[in-house]
């Protein structure tokens, strides 16, 4: 195996290590996330911490951790994808990959957000609906022609299990086909391409405040701290994106709930329906959601775990 050869394996282990522990530190968020961005009219959680508490008693622990599942599978191949993809276009468009050119930085983030998205747009569809099953069920209380909390329903494919993730993605596939598993594709692009072409460049230029000539990179905790805040702000920056995505991608809508036929037709019914204020309807969570995942990726990128790996089997 040569050394570039090398180099790209360990960028792919640092990157699924780096996915597995920042989802498992930090799902129940992106849960609260999710619900807060899709409920709408009588709202059921008034923010973060009143989801999570609402969550945790009448789902129990484990219910905060719906949908998890399919990110801890897939986010090893999609962490993996976003980081080494956006390091080979660096190396691409940039000589050496280590001189200071925002144009080519943000070239190499938007070619890295359209590489990931390939796993990111099924992994979050799957996801999404797991994640709004437990609001779903409370949406749906009390009303005798609403369907039990126990049903899933892919237009006519019904099924009285509870909602998993295989039975989700089999009724995609045999009543839509592949493109059922990638619906949302065009908003998961609009999210994703700015969030790299903000990040990575803005990554890049905060690490390098702390670049330190004796070692030839900045310390752990610069790099650590580089990624939280690059990641908070390219999270809060991107967040109108993401609600309408998260719309799209939500295939059940509980009572008086709006189905959208695209991009334009969720922002127009958003801004009318729930006012400007709704597109940064969960901003501080998508934050604290962010902010660690980057934080953690760049730790495991500093310490080298793959590369310490790949070396006990030379």
């Amino acid at each position: 195996m040569s050394k570039q050869d090398l180099s790209v394996t360990a960028k792919v282990i640092n990157g699924g290590i780096a996915g597995f522990l920042g989802v498992t530190c930090v799902f129940p968020i992106d849960l609260a996330k999710t619900r807060l961005q899709n409920q709408h009219g009588k709202n059921i959680y008034k923010g973060m911490i009143d989801c999570l508490m609402k969550t945790a008693r009448v789902e129990g622990f484990l219910g905060m951790y719906r949908g998890a599942a399919v990110n801890l599978t897939l986010v090893t191949p999609e962490k993996a994808i976003k980081l080494a993809a956006n390091d080979f276009f660096r190396q691409l468009l940039m000589e050496d990959g280590m001189q200071r050119d925002l144009k080519m930085e943000m070239l190499a983030g938007c070619g890295a957000g359209m590489c990931q998205v390939v796993v990111t747009c099924p992994m979050e569809m799957l996801k999404i609906q797991l994640q709004d099953a437990g609001r779903l069920a409370v949406h749906h209380h009390g009303s005798a022609s609403a369907p039990s909390s126990g049903s899933y329903t892919i237009g006519s494919a019904s099924t009285r299990k509870r909602p998993s993730a295989t039975i989700i993605a089999w009724e995609l596939l045999r009543t839509q086909g592949l493109g059922g598993l990638y619906k949302g594709l065009g908003a998961t692009l609009l999210r994703d391409i700015p969030f790299s072409i903000i990040y990575f460049p803005l990554f890049a230029n905060l690490n390098n405040l702390g670049f330190n000539e004796l070692t030839g990179k900045a310390s752990f905790v610069h790099s650590f701290m580089s990624g939280c805040v690059a990641g908070s702000i390219a999270a809060v920056i991107v967040t109108p994106l993401d609600v309408l995505k998260t719309r799209i991608q939500t295939l059940k809508k509980g009572l008086v709930e709006d189905n959208y036929s695209g991009i334009i037709d969720c922002a127009r019914k958003l801004w009318i329906q729930e006012g400007p204020s709704a597109f940064m309807k969960g901003a501080g969570c998508r934050a604290l959601v962010i902010a660690p995942l980057f934080g953690i990726a760049q730790g495991v990128y500093f310490i080298g775990i793959g590369e310490q790996i790949l070396k006990c089997f030379e």
